[in-house]
């Protein structure tokens, strides 16, 4: 069968207007930062190339940033009404459509994911969780958490660098929506469109001091999170820095959300559609490059079918495109981050000398930036350390199982519990496999599916608390 070539259908990058350097969002404005505050480069994961420079922001910057969403907190935010707070938050959401295509462009340049991503999953997506929560603003006493649910106060809610606007719309979405207010600390890899998200705020004339973001690495963040007075916690990211955090505010007044790490598994029966269950795969484990923590990085198919779908699964892999996020056509884009690589090459690289077969579709990485070439590994058991860890990259590690009751032994191997998925055309089966899996969400015939109604989040060493849907309001209510 001929294979087509595709020519070059790049996003043009000039919608974007990225400064040369950034402050602090603070009190409804851009201010520079004290002088104990330092400076870093953002740079173009495809190209290596500095974007902007970036504030790292002081004890005391996180200091003012508090301050000033204590005092709007106390004295406009908690007190207006719901109705008007939902018109600040529709606001925010028509203004994020209108400005879709910049924004999608800017996620692509900071983050390196696909364009096609960041414009048809991540900015809709972000949209839809501010016109989901700006409904519920007005209606908190229907919600489920008592007659008279109140906001706690100040949330300091720090974001991974995978999902960076998707992130902060899950963080600060419900928070304003139930009337508390914000210190947001966004990835020191992917500042870049919560910086715009504060220029946003702006722009729908938000009340100073409700959404607060300040910038920097892990000691802004442990600034943010230890701060005496933040009422609310909200952490995405690893399962070490979260323990680290629960670790920070136990025995304290705060309340905490954790969504951390996964190793999902994706489980394919026998009769499953095995064309629509590689499709699924492939979404699962190569979507956003693997950067995500429900990715489907475990294959669990059934032996008798084992060799039917990796043989497909194989032929559809040829068929990716790795290359320029910014290209239309590109399927996979660039890994974040020189440091990310580096992890993802040493447990593919262990996962090899354990005695793994790892397989890549021929792939020309470019020469320039973080380029990883989707791989699966047969041969592997779950003593693997690529079976176990959360490599967080495109990689598969593929099992297979005899029956359904060995298939839930596997799943459930592992500390983690996010997310899982099911392949059967049997809805019996389906049913009685996702109320035996240890997971948080399970998608049935299809996966990486998100809505901002339906909650998300986790058990065991995935964290806790859920985030999306009236579930995700709880964490930010006192009833």
């Amino acid at each position: 069968m001929a294979i087509f070539d595709y020519a070059p259908a790049p996003e043009s990058s000039a919608i974007v207007d990225i400064r040369p350097s950034y402050g602090l969002f603070i009190g409804g404005e851009f201010v520079d930062g004290d002088s104990d505050s330092g400076r870093f480069k953002t740079v173009n994961p495809a190209t290596e190339e500095p974007l902007a420079e970036i504030v790292d922001a002081s004890p005391g910057d996180v200091d003012r940033a508090v301050a000033a969403a204590r005092h709007a907190y106390d004295r406009v935010w908690s007190r207006m009404p719901g109705k008007d707070r939902a018109k600040y938050l529709f606001r925010i959401a028509r203004l994020i459509q209108e400005r879709s295509r910049e924004l999608a462009v800017l996620e692509s340049i900071d983050n390196g994911k696909p364009i096609r991503e960041s414009r048809d999953v991540d900015i809709p997506l972000v949209a839809a969780h501010f016109f989901y929560y700006a409904g519920w603003a007005d209606k908190l006493r229907y919600a489920g958490f008592g007659d008279d649910p109140r906001p706690i106060g100040v949330a300091g809610q720090v974001i991974p660098w995978n999902f960076p606007m998707l992130m902060l719309a899950w963080k600060i979405a419900p928070a304003l929506a139930a009337g508390n207010t914000v210190v947001l600390k966004p990835a020191e890899t992917t500042p870049l469109t919560a910086l715009a998200f504060a220029d946003i705020c702006q722009q729908a004339d938000l009340p100073p001091g409700v959404v607060n973001i300040v910038t920097g690495a892990g000691d802004t963040g442990r600034a943010v999170v230890e701060h005496a007075d933040v009422d609310k916690v909200a952490f995405t990211g690893s399962t070490e820095v979260g323990r680290a955090i629960a670790k920070a505010v136990a025995g304290t007044r705060k309340r905490i959300t954790l969504e951390l790490g996964g190793k999902a598994a994706n489980i394919v029966f026998e009769d499953a559609a095995i064309d629509q269950a590689v499709e699924g795969i492939v979404n699962g484990i190569f979507f956003n490059q693997g950067h995500v923590c429900c990715a489907g990085s475990r294959l669990l198919v059934q032996e008798s079918v084992a060799d039917e779908l990796l043989d497909s699964l194989r032929r559809r892999m040829t068929r990716l495109r790795l290359g320029d996020p910014l290209d239309k056509n590109t399927d996979i884009g660039a890994i974040n981050s020189a440091v990310q690589l580096a992890r993802i090459r040493e447990l593919s690289e262990v996962g090899a000398r354990e005695g793994a077969e790892p397989w890549s579709p021929p792939c020309d990485l470019p020469a320039r930036g973080f380029w990883f070439a989707p791989t699966i590994y047969t041969g592997v058991s779950q003593a693997h350390r690529i079976a176990r860890e959360e490599i967080f990259g495109p990689v598969l590690a593929v099992l297979t199982f005899r029956t359904p009751a060995e298939a839930v032994e596997k799943a459930n191997n592992t500390p983690y519990g996010l997310s899982a998925g099911v392949w059967t055309e049997k809805g019996s089966r389906i049913l009685a496999i996702a109320d035996r899996l240890r997971a948080g969400v399970v998608w049935a015939n299809t996966f990486n599916k998100f809505d901002p109604a339906s909650p998300f989040g986790g058990y065991k060493e995935s964290g806790y608390g859920r985030e999306g849907g009236r579930h995700g309001l709880e964490a930010y209510l006192a009833h």
